[in-house]
């Protein structure tokens, strides 16, 4: 399976709460214990299990282009042999 990460730009975010209706492992929630600069509850990244795929759909939904997506390429594809 393929294994990646997320990065939310919380001072930008605005809390409207989409990355979390559409994540496929259910790892993106809303941080409820406080407020960003401008006042919205920012979404947080809770994966401690590291089940993020990558798969970007929370970054294609973002209106406000607020994460980044990395994805790990595994080594096999790093490194192919040319003939």
């Amino acid at each position: 399976m393929a294994t990646g990460t997320i990065v939310i730009n919380e001072i930008r975010c605005k809390g409207c709460t989409l990355c979390t209706t559409v994540c496929p492992q259910d790892i993106i929630h809303m941080d409820t214990g406080r407020v960003n600069e401008k006042g919205y509850t920012p979404a947080i990244l809770v994966d401690p299990d590291q089940r993020c795929t990558g798969c970007a759909i929370c970054a294609v939904i973002c209106p406000d282009v607020c994460i980044t997506v990395y994805r790990d390429i595994p080594a096999s594809k790093l490194h192919r042999n040319v003939a």
